[in-house]
C-alpha cells in the first residue's frame, strides 16, 4: 500500500505545470477561522493521516500551497494557515515577532487536536516554523525550510548589506502612503527581482496577492513583520542557546537565489540537514518550479 501510495504522489507532481498559478483547494477542505491570543487565523484543512503544517512567506499567503496540499492530502492531513496581518487572517497592531506568530500557529494545533507535525515552511514562515520547533522540538517530527535564512543567525548581518534585502528597513508610515494603492507595483519588484524569469509568476498570481495585501490594514503589518526582525534575532540567538534542532531538516533553495547555502544557514541550528537546490528557479520555488518542488517536498516527508 505505501508503495502504491508513493507512485500516486510521484504521479501527481509530474503531472503538475511547469508554472504554478492560483487554484482552489479542494471541495474536501474545510475553511475556518481559529481565534489566538490576539490574532483570528484563516485556516484549511483536508486529507487524512499525520499532520503536515504549511507556513507561507512574504508575498504569498497559504494559497501558495495548494499543489502540495493537493499531492499529499490522500495520505497526509495538511494544515494550510494565513499568517497573522496576511492572506484572510485579521489584522492586529501587534504581535509580529515570530515567537508570537508561532504561538499562534501552537494554538491552532491544539483547537484541531493535532499533536506531532511534519513541518513545510517558506520564507518568513521559516522563521516562525524555527520559533515553533525550538519551542516545541518534539512536536515537529521532520521540517523542510525553503528559501529564507534566520534573523540573528549564521551569516545574517551579510543579508543586512544585501541590495536586494532593502525592504527590510522600509517601514514606517510615509512608507505606508507611499505603497497604499499600488500594492501592485510593490510586490511586482518582489516577483521580478527575486525569481529566476518573471514570468514564472503569472498574471493572475500578481493580481491574487496584491488584492490581499490592499486590505485595510495589510501593508502596514506587512511591514511590521519585517520592523520585528532584531526582536527575532534576539530570539533566535536565545533558542539557540539552549541547543540545536536534532530532528531531520531539508533545507531548500532556488538555484538562482539561495540554493545549496541556505542548508550552511541551517546548520547553524540543526544538527540533521540535507540539501537540494531546485534548477532554473529563484525565491518563488512553488510559482516557478511547483514540480520540482513538491517532488522533494514529498520524498523528504515520506521517508521512514
Amino acid at each position: 500500500m505505501r508503495r502504491y501510495l508513493t507512485s500516486i504522489l510521484i504521479a501527481c507532481c509530474l503531472a503538475l505545470p511547469a508554472v504554478s498559478k492560483v487554484e482552489p483547494f479542494p471541495a474536501s477542505f474545510r475553511v475556518t477561522d481559529i481565534p489566538t491570543d490576539g490574532a483570528v487565523i484563516h485556516v484549511r484543512v483536508g486529507g487524512k493521516g499525520p499532520a503536515v503544517l504549511l507556513l507561507h512567506g512574504f508575498g504569498d499567503s497559504g494559497d501558495m500551497w495548494q499543489p502540495l496540499a493537493v499531492a499529499i492530502m490522500q495520505d497526509h492531513t495538511v494544515v494550510v494557515p494565513d499568517l497573522r496581518g496576511m492572506g484572510l487572517s485579521s489584522h492586529p497592531d501587534v504581535g509580529y515577532d515570530k515567537k508570537t506568530e508561532a504561538r499562534d500557529m501552537v494554538q491552532v494545533l491544539d483547537k484541531l487536536g493535532i499533536g506531532k507535525i511534519l513541518l513545510v515552511t517558506h520564507d518568513i514562515g521559516n522563521m516562525v516554523g524555527y520559533a515553533l520547533a525550538a519551542q516545541s522540538p518534539g512536536r515537529v517530527t521532520r521540517w523542510v525550510v525553503m528559501d529564507a535564512p534566520l534573523p540573528g543567525i549564521g551569516h545574517w548581518d551579510s543579508q543586512l548589506c544585501n541590495p536586494k534585502t532593502w525592504h527590510f528597513n522600509f517601514h514606517g508610515p510615509d512608507e505606508e502612503r507611499l505603497v497604499a494603492g499600488r500594492e501592485r507595483i510593490y510586490l511586482d519588484r518582489f516577483y521580478n527581482e527575486l525569481s529566476a524569469d518573471p514570468r514564472h509568476i503569472d498574471e493572475e498570481t500578481r493580481e491574487h496577492y496584491a488584492k490581499l495585501l490592499a486590505l485595510p490594514h495589510a501593508v502596514h503589518d506587512a511591514f511590521e513583520q519585517f520592523v520585528a526582525f532584531p526582536l527575532d534575532g534576539k530570539d533566535n540567538q536565545a533558542f539557540l542557546a539552549k541547543g540545536k534542532l536534532t530532528m531531520p531538516v531539508l533545507a531548500i533553495g532556488g538555484e538562482k537565489s539561495y540554493g545549496a547555502s541556505l542548508a550552511d544557514e541551517l546548520r547553524f541550528v540543526a544538527t540533521d540537514v540535507t540539501s537540494v537546490s531546485i534548477a532554473d528557479s529563484g525565491h518563488w520555488l512553488m510559482e516557478e518550479q511547483p514540480a520540482r518542488t513538491v517532488q522533494a517536498i514529498v520524498a523528504f516527508l515520506r521517508k521512514p
